[in-house]
């Protein structure tokens, strides 16, 4: 079946479609051998040889995979000194061509989602769907309640960055739930420097509607289908969110102390 060569692209690898377009230009895929530099071009992948920077791009079954982040471990597809959650996966998974659909910090734990399908992932990560992401934070000192409040009013940075208003709930002394509508870097640690906080630890224990199941260990992944990835696309009221996640929150703590 023919396909446009950006679509393909797109579709099954982790860039986006502006990437594609950027990864064009430089002359970096070729079609049977020959440079090709025009996204329009209908290709059957099953037919030609499409290399991607030196990587062959076939179509394949789409697949999306839950992981529970440990600490130690980089977000990403490969490295040359650090480990990354690519290790962690059984060797059948590894071979359909997962990558992370974003990114949690080395030092961060929780949900993950790998997947090989493009599209989906740029629907998730896309600043323009306001995709909410869930994290419990361990704080080093108890939060007050101007504090919070600033949070959910949108905060400014150190380097002058601006957030979006955060819903957030105090559940315990030193504990907070969190939920964004964007990703930025390191966001969650420097919204909390910026009301004279520090985050000891960082899990996100949710994706839009879909929560980490309690029962799936550090290091542990479970596949899920098409259908219930869509569910990460589905955000639910926080009150409503809150109320599930605090009902796995021993869990959620005893991981967190690990």
């Amino acid at each position: 079946m023919e396909i446009r060569l950006d679509k393909l692209l797109a579709n099954q690898t982790a860039y986006s479609r502006k990437d594609v377009r950027q990864i064009l230009k430089k002359g970096t895929v070729s079609i049977d051998g020959i440079t090709e530099t025009d996204g329009s071009r209908k290709v059957n992948p099953e037919l030609q040889m499409i290399l991607c920077e030196g990587k062959r791009v076939q179509e394949k079954g789409f697949c999306y995979v839950i992981m529970n982040k440990p600490a130690g471990y980089l977000s990403a597809t490969e490295d040359r000194k650090q480990k990354t959650v690519m290790d962690l996966l059984p060797a059948y998974l590894r071979e359909k061509g997962l990558f992370p659909a974003g990114r949690l910090d080395i030092d961060s734990t929780g949900f993950l989602l790998l997947t090989n399908d493009g599209g989906f992932a740029h629907r998730m990560l896309s600043p323009k769907k306001h995709v909410s992401k869930y994290y419990l934070v361990t704080l080093e000192q108890e939060p007050d309640t101007a504090a919070l409040q600033k949070l959910r009013e949108g905060i400014s940075l150190s380097d002058n960055t601006i957030c979006l208003p955060a819903e957030v709930r105090k559940i315990s002394v030193q504990h907070c739930l969190i939920c964004l509508h964007e990703g930025k870097y390191h966001q969650v640690k420097r919204m909390f420097a910026a009301v004279g906080n520090h985050v000891q630890h960082l899990h996100r224990t949710a994706v839009g509607g879909f929560i980490l199941p309690p029962d799936l260990r550090p290091g542990q992944c479970l596949e899920i289908l098409h259908k219930d990835a869509e569910t990460l696309l589905k955000s639910q009221p926080f009150p409503e969110m809150c109320e599930q996640i605090m009902s796995d929150f021993p869990s959620y703590l005893i991981n967190d102390s690990q």
